[in-house]
């Protein structure tokens, strides 16, 4: 699997922002990418050197589709998943800084 396949975005919310403070940036990576594969591809896009990743799935939340003159429409949203990477002391990732 290539690196821009597993690594989709980087996320920027408060959240995430605050555990920037922490050396810890949060990615939103492929369905099918696994701890190695984050670690890996976070390691050579960046040249930085990760200490710790964690994983989580994210649900996919329900939402309605409105269209005009039909009734709403439920529609199950797609589960995604989220890597919150943990970089060694003095590393950090400037394409990420708010």
């Amino acid at each position: 699997m290539e690196i821009t396949e597993i690594l989709r975005r980087g996320i920027v919310t408060e959240k995430s922002v605050k555990l920037q403070e922490r050396n810890q940036y949060t990615f939103e990576v492929a369905i099918n990418a696994n701890k190695i594969d984050v670690r890996r591809a976070v390691e050579q896009l960046f040249n930085v050197k990760v200490v710790a990743v964690n994983v989580l799935r994210m649900p996919g939340k329900p939402r309605l589709i409105r269209r005009r003159g039909a009734a709403p429409r439920p529609v199950e949203a797609r589960e995604w998943k989220k890597a919150i990477v943990t970089l060694a002391k003095g590393e950090s990732i400037d394409a990420l800084k708010a």
